[in-house]
């Protein structure tokens, strides 16, 4: 299945954009958007980019999409658990 989206050409004349790049980054935008809002997974986005996870996660960051959404505390305990480790391999 796909979907069709027109838009204006002056659009692309704003942009400064050839009609591929247009489209592709309207893609990355749509998918961010998506993933950001838990709708689709990265693996989903993935596969409607034609990459890997890995570089569905980095275009996501360059667009400017949260990758990882961790609550306050979840963070705080990452971070002392990251903390924790690197003190570990200093001593060794």
């Amino acid at each position: 299945m796909s979907i069709t989206v027109a838009f204006p050409k002056e659009l692309l004349v704003a942009s400064r954009e050839d009609k591929d790049t247009f489209t592709r980054q309207v893609m990355i935008y749509t998918l961010g958007h998506l993933y950001e809002q838990g709708k689709i997974s990265s693996g989903v986005g993935a596969r409607v980019l034609d990459c890997d996870r890995w570089t569905f996660y980095h275009l996501l960051t360059e667009y400017g999409f949260a990758v990882i959404d961790y609550a306050a505390e979840d963070m705080e305990d990452e971070a002392q658990t990251s903390r924790d480790l690197a003190a570990q391999v200093m001593v060794q």
